[in-house]
C-alpha cells in the first residue's frame, strides 16, 4: 500500500472513531431538596391537625412545625396509539409535609414528631430510627440524591 492509501485508511479511521465514543449524557436540571418526608396515612390524617417533626443526626439535630398538604396519587390514563402517555393526581386521603436538612447524610437518623388533633389535643409522641437511603435517579453521571422518609399512622411512626 502506498502513501496515498495509507493516509486515505488514517482518515476514515479517524472519521470513524468518534463513532465508538460514549456521548454525554444530559443530566435534568432538577433541583434536590434533601430532608426528611413524612406523610401522615389516610386513616390517621382526619385525626391531626399540626405537627411538628425533629430529626438528628450525627449530633445535629433541627426541629421545626412542618406544614401539611394534602397527598394526592398518580391515576394512569393510558397510552395513545402513536405512544403518547399521560397520567393525573388524585387525592388519596393523606397529608405530606418536609423538614429541611441540607447535611443529610446516609448515617442513622432519630426522627420524632409531636402534634395536635383537630380538638386541640396533644398526639402520642411518636419516634424511630432510620437510616436515608442514596439513590442515583438519573444515572451516576448526575450525582447521589439522598433522601429520608417516615409514615406516621395510629400505631406510630415508621420509616417509609
Amino acid at each position: 500500500m502506498g502513501r496515498i492509501g495509507v493516509a486515505l485508511t488514517l482518515v476514515g479511521t479517524a472519521a470513524l472513531l468518534p463513532g465508538c465514543l460514549a456521548e454525554p449524557v444530559g443530566c435534568p436540571a432538577i433541583g434536590h431538596v434533601a430532608g426528611v418526608s413524612v406523610t401522615v396515612a389516610a386513616n390517621y390524617a382526619d385525626d391531626v391537625a399540626s405537627l411538628r417533626l425533629k430529626a438528628c443526626q450525627d449530633g445535629i439535630c433541627t426541629e421545626k412545625d412542618v406544614l401539611l398538604n394534602p397527598g394526592a396519587t398518580a391515576v394512569d390514563q393510558g397510552c395513545t396509539p402513536d405512544g403518547v402517555c399521560s397520567a393525573t393526581s388524585s387525592p388519596d386521603g393523606t397529608l405530606q409535609g418536609f423538614l429541611e436538612l441540607p447535611a443529610l447524610s446516609e448515617t442513622p437518623l432519630e426522627a420524632s414528631v409531636t402534634g395536635t388533633s383537630q380538638a386541640g389535643i396533644a398526639l402520642p409522641a411518636r419516634a424511630v430510627t432510620l437510616t436515608p437511603k442514596g439513590e442515583y435517579p438519573y444515572g451516576e453521571q448526575c450525582g447521589r440524591v439522598i433522601s429520608a422518609g417516615v409514615m406516621l399512622d395510629r400505631e406510630g411512626l415508621q420509616q417509609r
